[in-house]
């Protein structure tokens, strides 16, 4: 007879979980027999959760510790829908949300999310930012950065640039430069048992004692790059007291100047961390732990800190484009799809065919591993501009004049995202146009004679 996931659980594990909980242990270990919480966060990029409830007409119960998430019933109705491929929401596990909606955001913040693939809690920090400041996301994994870049594009975020490096190497050219970090640390994934099983012969091969050396390098590198008066959260999805409250131990004995300091976001069964289990600070106790018994989400950690001193401006050597105007090819395609936006050359960079639009105040990136920098508009080729999916994605139906919206009972509206060829009113002139779903860009076509040469990326083709 197949055991149970209770009865899966490795004993070490067990041994010490009913250490750590006494009581709440039987609480604890009958999580393991409940069903999982499917969640998703508005992107409110594009749309508020008022709105998105207004246009779907759907009836979503809340996420307590995330004003813009929500549970749902984790059907495939979610993740193959016209409005998740226009980048309207985000699927993520509900405990998830919580490190990103911790950090305070202000706006013009710029932001490192240290260890960001798949993107989950960068598109929240991108949507916290407005558009304005700017957001580097950094994974050391180039083939986990992959989906990482595809989640930054499909939001609509044009300030962020995406880098796949060692944090080490970060620390020495960012010294002192970011005005908030997240660190949502590589971990024992205690708290993903339920959800994904087979992390628990991941965890007795690499247990707590192998990651906590890494984080600790990694809030190395992190502290070294906040400014004076910069906030840093501190994140898990592990129940490992070495991994989490040891950790902030570790922060507050060799760095003075950091403290961890109260999380203004409550929500329901949010629970205090346990300085006395590392005869730690008493203010290690303001870091919240999120228990599978008492609440519907995943195990998770979340650590608010904050470095000593006045914040400053940030100061780098900045990156500018090298072109000096508009190349031929690009200003005529904007005529052509009514595109309304003042692009400034100092800002574009040419990469071989590859057009990118700079954030303001780039830094100089050197050798460091990037993946994208900024707003990657299109290529230009034989004398003319082929746009990307990234630049439709990033506009606004305000910023450009050639729409073509579909309603989602639209037959097109599936078509298109299977990369077919649309049949559109002849009475469109000829050009480029924006395909969009309820108000919302999806990407491009081309009309010619009542037809729509489909330019959806292939690769975010409707499967």
């Amino acid at each position: 007879m197949k055991k149970s996931l209770k009865e899966q659980l490795p004993e070490t594990f067990v041994l010490r979980m009913k250490e750590l909980l006494g009581s709440e242990y039987e609480a604890f270990s009958d999580s393991y027999e409940e069903k999982t919480y499917a969640g998703l966060r508005m992107n409110t990029l594009k749309i508020t959760p008022e709105e998105y409830l207004k246009l779907t007409g759907q009836t979503l119960e809340s996420v307590s510790w995330c004003p813009t998430g929500f549970y749902y019933n984790g059907s495939r109705e979610y993740s193959k829908n016209p409005l998740y491929h226009a980048g309207l929401y985000y699927i993520q596990e509900p405990s998830a949300m919580f490190p990103a909606q911790a950090l305070p955001v202000a706006p013009g913040d710029v932001i490192l999310d240290m260890c960001a693939a798949p993107g989950g809690k960068s598109t929240a920090l991108a949507a916290k930012l407005q558009g304005t400041g700017l957001l580097v996301s950094n994974d050391i994994s180039a083939s986990r950065a992959k989906a990482l870049l595809k989640n930054i594009e499909a939001n609509g975020v044009r300030n962020s640039i995406v880098l796949t490096e060692d944090p080490k190497n970060l620390a020495a050219p960012f010294e002192g430069c970011f005005d908030k970090i997240l660190i949502d640390a590589p971990c024992s994934g205690e708290g993903m048992f339920r959800k994904e099983p087979s992390m628990m012969k991941a965890w007795e091969k690499n247990g707590p004692e192998f990651f906590s050396k890494l984080q600790r390098e990694i809030v190395d590198c992190g502290i070294r790059m906040l400014k004076a008066g910069g906030m840093m959260v501190y994140s898990t999805c592990t129940f490992s007291v070495e991994e989490n409250e040891g950790t902030l131990q570790y922060i507050l004995e060799n760095y003075p100047d950091m403290h961890v300091v109260p999380i203004e976001q409550n929500g329901e069964g949010l629970a205090s961390a346990h300085p006395e289990w590392v005869d730690g600070a008493e203010e290690i106790r303001y870091a919240k732990r999120l228990w599978p018994h008492h609440l519907r989400g995943e195990g998770h950690f979340t650590a608010l800190l904050k470095k000593d001193g006045e914040p400053s401006e940030t100061l780098w050597p900045e990156e500018s484009g090298n072109i000096k105007e508009l190349p031929e090819e690009f200003a005529g395609f904007l005529r052509e799809s009514g595109v309304r936006l003042d692009f400034e050359p100092s800002r574009l960079m040419l990469q071989g065919d590859h057009l990118s639009y700079l954030p303001k105040h780039t830094p100089a990136l050197g050798k460091l591993r990037r993946m994208r920098t900024g707003w990657y508009l299109g290529d230009i080729k034989k004398k003319r501009f082929e746009p990307s999916g990234f630049f439709a994605r990033g506009l606004a139906p305000d910023e450009c004049d050639h729409w073509i919206d579909l309603e989602l009972p639209d037959a097109r509206v599936i078509k298109y995202l299977k990369c077919e060829t649309l049949e559109v009113s002849p009475e469109l002139s000829n050009g480029w146009y924006i395909v969009g779903v309820c108000g919302h860009s999806l990407g491009w076509g081309k009309v010619s004679g009542g037809t729509l040469k489909n330019k959806y990326p292939s690769g975010w083709r409707w499967q």
